[in-house]
């Protein structure tokens, strides 16, 4: 039986449910292809923490209403937007911090698995922003973009370190230059995407790997992203001495005990998170 919770976002511009473990965060602004709002970048930060905490949720699915996941900043606000007067220099910049660490930053940062799912344009802060979650399904319509050269724009929500680690500083470089549009199957060949699907099979597909990660050991997930955040910064030697660390650590969650129990008995272990 599917069991459902609607959480309180506090706008229309943002849904979250709790579905069979998976917190399903929509970006819902359907009419501006999603692009962030300051209520909705609000809402996104307050929701994060609060799915990262719930125990019901054992894994975050991002989507987009609609036929775009997220065009990054609304571009047709950005000429009436001015920087607050009473505000100096630096404290500007702590609210821009403070937007991108609780957004695309929190996101990363959870140790709980994330998957993004795309049913078109992702661009600018939306590409960062699938960029920050473990896995990307796209549908074969969808697309990605930097963006920021065309809006003479230098970058953010960290894009430049997430491109970096997802395809490689050279081809970073030249989508960051470029803005090249990238296809669904390009991007799947540049390491963008993990998976292309068709449109019509996008949130299902999504989902039932959502559910999946969600059904899985979390301490051993959580330990598991450790490690794989850790890859790129540290040597072979200190990343066996870390693994190793953490291995042992798993060795004794009830969730361990539970696999081999699983395995001799021939069936799908159950994991608790514990």
């Amino acid at each position: 039986m599917v069991t459902e919770r609607i959480i309180d976002t506090g706008t229309g511009q943002l849904t979250c449910v709790v579905r069979d473990g998976v917190g399903i965060i929509t970006l819902n602004r359907p009419e501006a292809r999603n692009a962030f709002s300051m209520e909705m970048s609000a809402s996104l930060r307050r929701m994060i923490p609060l799915c990262a905490q719930d125990p019901d949720v054992g894994a975050l699915l991002f989507t987009g209403a609609g036929t775009a996941f997220c065009a990054g900043g609304d571009v047709k606000n950005m000429g009436d937007r001015r920087a607050p007067t009473d505000l100096t220099h630096d404290q500007r910049f702590r609210v821009m911090q403070e937007r991108h660490h609780g957004s695309a930053g929190a996101i990363r940062a959870l140790r709980k698995p994330t998957v993004a799912a795309l049913p078109g344009a992702a661009a600018g802060a939306g590409l960062a922003l699938a960029l920050s979650c473990d896995i990307r399904i796209a549908a074969a319509s969808a697309f990605a973009a930097t963006g920021y050269s065309r809006v003479a724009l230098s970058g953010d929500y960290g894009i430049a370190w997430l491109l970096t680690r997802a395809i490689g500083p050279s081809r970073a470089r030249e989508l960051m230059l470029t803005n090249e549009r990238i296809s669904a199957e390009r991007g799947a060949q540049l390491g963008l995407f993990n998976r292309v699907v068709d449109d019509a099979s996008l949130q299902t597909e999504a989902f039932a790997l959502a559910k999946a990660l969600a059904e899985g050991p979390a301490v051993a997930i959580g330990y598991m992203k450790d490690n794989l955040d850790e890859a790129l910064d540290i040597t072979h030697a200190e990343a066996i001495d870390r693994e190793a660390e953490r291995l042992m650590r798993t060795q004794g969650t009830e969730d361990h005990k539970e696999a081999v129990r699983a395995f001799v008995e021939k069936r799908k272990p159950i994991f608790k998170g514990r």
